[in-house]
């Protein structure tokens, strides 16, 4: 089987880090063509320093990282280092990146390697907000036809907001931009809160991650422990959702996960639900569905995919 070229669009964040070290440690079934930076979770200087240190921490300073845009298209930036910690990967403690941030921006880089690759062989792996996606669609609308596919983490339907009443973090962060990707007529795959919610790290899980033994296995159970503070006060839950390696886990194993074809529109207009995900779930509108929105998953096969995975470095 030929591993799908992909690039991942990052602000990382601790499960952010945990999906780009399932990709990195899955090469079979993905080639990680360049990561780029995005500002969300906390500023971009610190999500491209991030995604360096990540890339070190699984052996890879070979993989291009480049700084995309550090503000949302029409908003302010809003960040969440109340979840992630002021420097977004609180926890472990990892040493600074040696290897170096690209000149190239990253929307420029998204622009050039779709043009490079042949058409319909890179997917488009968005974990925070869709500010690079957007604009390189925007700047270069003759790359929409080259995109194979988008599977991204945002949005949610039963399961509403975790920002705001209504709305997700990554899509509320930088609404406009996410309009334009799920207006652009790519397919596209959605992991929402619905399904990351059942992916939650439990004491045993995380327990299985340190008993790997490794500096990977270390480092993603420091990092959980940090991260599941926060959820297990606000929602009582028995541990942390692993929002963001949902993504990467559905390019290795779909079968574990399942969801319906619906139409999603982005609310760009109204303050009081700004950046929430309209899913026609039901099919009660007649606009044409635009979105694989993923609604369930094994999550005990995950996590054994992902311990097996993180089991390699």
């Amino acid at each position: 089987m030929t591993a799908r070229k992909i690039i991942i669009d990052t602000d990382p964040g601790q499960d952010d880090a945990v999906a780009i070290l399932l990709a990195l440690a899955s090469p079979e079934e993905i080639e990680v063509v360049g990561i780029t930076a995005v500002a969300g979770n906390v500023p971009l200087a610190l999500t491209a320093r991030n995604a360096r240190i990540v890339c070190e921490l699984a052996g890879r300073p070979d993989v291009p990282v480049c700084a995309g845009c550090d503000r949302p298209l029409g908003r302010p930036l809003v960040t969440a280092e109340h979840v992630h910690g002021q420097t977004g990967l609180n926890g472990p403690i990892l040493p600074d990146p040696t290897m170096p941030l690209q000149h190239e921006h990253g929307v420029d880089f998204i622009i050039r390697t779709l043009r490079e690759q042949a058409p319909g062989s890179v997917t488009l792996c968005p974990l925070g907000p869709l500010t690079n996606i957007a604009m390189a669609f925007v700047k270069a609308p003759d790359i929409v036809d080259r995109v194979a596919g988008v599977v991204l983490m945002g949005g949610a339907y039963f399961q509403v907001g975790n920002i705001t009443p209504t709305a997700e973090f990554n899509i509320y962060v930088d609404p406009q931009a996410a309009d334009i990707v799920f207006k652009s007529g790519i397919d596209i795959t959605v992991m929402p809160l619905d399904v990351t919610h059942k992916a939650l790290v439990t004491k045993a899980r995380n327990d299985a991650f340190r008993a790997l033994g490794t500096p990977v296995g270390m480092a993603v159970a420091q990092m959980t422990d940090f991260f599941e503070r926060f959820d297990r006060k606000k929602y009582g839950s028995d541990g942390a959702p692993l929002h963001d390696p949902c993504v990467t886990a559905w390019l290795i194993r779909p079968d574990l996960f399942s969801g319906r074809r619906v139409n999603v529109e982005i609310e760009t207009t109204s303050e009081l639900t700004m950046g929430m995900t309209v899913a026609d779930w039901w099919g009660v509108t007649d606009r044409v569905p635009n979105a694989l929105f993923i609604g369930d998953m094994d999550s005990d096969g995950f996590f054994d995919l992902l311990t097996e995975r993180l089991g390699r470095r």
